[in-house]
């Protein structure tokens, strides 16, 4: 079971990321543009009154509609949506449902969409060579 503490752990380990200074969500700078990939739920508890921060579920970008509805049809405990999300590439995650090793994978997804390219790529690099890396020392082992 997931926590907050493992999302933000988790989303600052990622480069480029900067945490909102006036709620919890995360993002990442593409061009001039501060581009969040993940954050906490808003939930509208009473029609007409303000949306309030709903801890335990987050608001995790996706690339595209094609990947919310995989998302969504793959596991109803775990992902859902609302009308405030119809239209938009995001998906509204249960953390007590995600497993942290789930969890680093669908931020670490959310951020490569909203990352600008040279970013991505140059993360990717650096993390084949830290496998190849563990790789080598479990071999001595």
């Amino acid at each position: 079971m997931a926590n907050q503490n493992d999302v933000r752990r988790i989303a600052k380990s990622l480069p480029g990321t900067s945490a909102a200074k006036d709620r919890f969500a995360f993002c990442v700078r593409n061009g001039q543009k501060e581009k969040a990939f993940v954050w906490v739920w808003q939930e509208r508890i009473s029609p007409k009154k303000a949306r309030v921060p709903n801890a335990n579920v987050l608001a995790v970008r996706v690339c595209d509609m094609n990947e919310k509805e995989m998302l969504l049809a793959s596991d109803k405990e775990k992902f859902f949506t609302e009308p405030h999300y119809d239209g938009f590439p995001a998906v509204l995650l249960r953390l007590a449902a995600v497993g942290v090793h789930e969890l680093r994978e669908l931020i670490t997804a959310a951020w490569r969409c909203q990352a600008p390219r040279a970013l991505v790529e140059d993360f990717g690099k650096h993390r084949s060579e830290r496998r190849k890396v563990r790789k080598l020392n479990r071999q001595e082992k």
